[in-house]
């Protein structure tokens, strides 16, 4: 491979058995050069039915979830519960460096695949086992969903409304939160092993993946025991009672969709100018007349009162409305207002600022007979080449002549007998 063509993890292979709670952990290393064998069952990997599908046509090849998901693996078929598919797998381990699974704990012990079984063999192995609540613990064999998951991590809590139960948020956070902690796990597993030689298993629970991104609700329990929860567009200053929890808006509908917007004074300056200034434009158009005046300066967060709070909040949401969030945005980024837009797909797809870094990549799918645009990779290196990638998701076997034969040895017949007796 020439050198233009270098990426960060070429010439290291990874063995992937996951279902959908690890395939994203495969996908990023994918990205990343490595040389990604994905291992289905016979058939298929049930992760092929998950929804939404290409142009809404329910199939295990045209899953939009599997296209992303698996983009940049090469993807074989196995049974590693027969004798001989555990044979089989136990011939590809010399050349891999990282084996990704998400089997329950224990299940590959008890093929003869666990970590100490395979570090017999490869010394250097690296075994990067993703699962809802890791290897240990009381809830370690414990079965669950996207939903379910994300409950017991905490994220449903923080999601909502004021006066709403807790709400899920819409992609499988738990799984994706997951596999993000699986590939970081795999690299100081990598660096590790490219250091001293030897392997390790690392142990991923999803939960405490997903409890990482609660942010500040942690620390608001352990140091006010108050338990945060979802407030919407809004945000909860935590105060003792009296005067109680402020909440103050800070997603703000507008003429065509939403912005981000935060208001407020006192100490904190950048909020004080920014409200300052914003009020200043309203009043030059015959707006917010009422706050022309409003001394921002004496804005105490610490005991203003809610309705105080909400009468401005009234005022300022009347003015939004009066504008696009694109004219919102131009004049906030030119006189030093705290707004932006919140973008949708649409939005996303057509920003200029996305398209100068080159963010979406075609990624052509022959058998569909067209190109398919795709989240590419928001990390640029230098002197590295930009992310372009190497393949579409596999098709179910695609690669199971490349693998079995050309690196097995196997001739096409001993393939066929293979299938026939559903070892692939």
């Amino acid at each position: 491979m020439s050198e233009d063509n270098i990426c960060l993890l070429e010439g290291f292979r990874v063995l992937d058995l996951t279902d959908e709670i690890g395939h994203l952990c495969g996908k990023i290393l994918g990205d990343l050069g490595a040389d990604v064998i994905k291992i289905e069952p016979p058939g298929g990997d049930p992760a092929r039915n998950n929804g939404p599908f290409y142009h809404d046509i329910p199939h295990p090849e045209k899953s939009l979830f599997w296209f992303f998901t698996n983009l940049n693996k090469r993807g074989i078929t196995l049974d590693i519960k027969t004798i001989q598919g555990r044979e089989l797998f136990l011939r590809l381990l010399p050349k891999a460096d990282i084996v990704v699974e998400s089997f329950e704990p224990g299940f590959l012990d008890g093929l003869g695949l666990g970590y100490h079984d395979l570090s017999k063999i490869n010394p250097g192995i690296i075994l990067t086992s993703i699962t809802p609540f890791g290897q240990t613990g009381p809830y370690a064999h414990y079965k669950t969903t996207d939903l379910v998951g994300i409950s017991m991590g905490g994220m449903a809590r923080i999601y909502g409304y004021t006066d709403s139960p807790p709400m899920r948020f819409s992609a499988p956070q738990f799984y994706f939160n997951g596999g993000l902690q699986g590939v970081l796990g795999s690299m100081m597993a990598l660096y590790h092993k490219e250091i001293t030689g030897e392997g390790q298993q690392v142990d991923v629970s999803c939960q405490q993946a997903v409890v990482l991104t609660l942010m500040m609700a942690s620390e608001i329990w352990d140091i006010l025991k108050v338990n945060y929860k979802g407030i919407g567009p809004f945000a909860m200053s935590v105060r003792p009672t009296p005067p109680g929890p402020l909440i103050r808006r800070m997603v703000w509908p507008c003429k065509n969709g939403y912005v981000i917007l935060m208001i407020g004074g006192g100490a904190a300056q950048g909020v004080r100018i920014s409200s300052e200034n914003l009020v200043a434009w309203a009043n030059s158009e015959g707006h917010l007349l009422l706050l022309k005046d409003y001394k921002w300066l004496e804005v105490n967060f610490a005991t203003i009162i809610q309705e105080e709070i909400n009468r401005i909040e009234s005022l300022i949401a009347e003015f939004l409305m009066t504008k696009t969030k694109e004219e919102l945005f131009d004049y906030a980024v030119k006189h030093d207002i705290m707004l932006a837009p919140v973008m949708d797909v649409r939005d996303l797809i057509a920003s200029p600022q996305l398209e100068a870094r080159k963010f979406w990549v075609d990624v052509d799918h022959p058998e569909l007979g067209e190109k398919i645009a795709y989240p590419g990779w928001p990390i640029k290196w230098t002197g590295l080449p930009p992310y372009r990638p190497q393949r579409r998701s596999p098709l179910i076997g695609e690669h199971n002549e490349e693998i079995y034969c050309q690196e097995l040895g196997f001739s096409k017949q001993e393939l066929v007998l293979l299938k026939t007796r559903h070892i692939i």
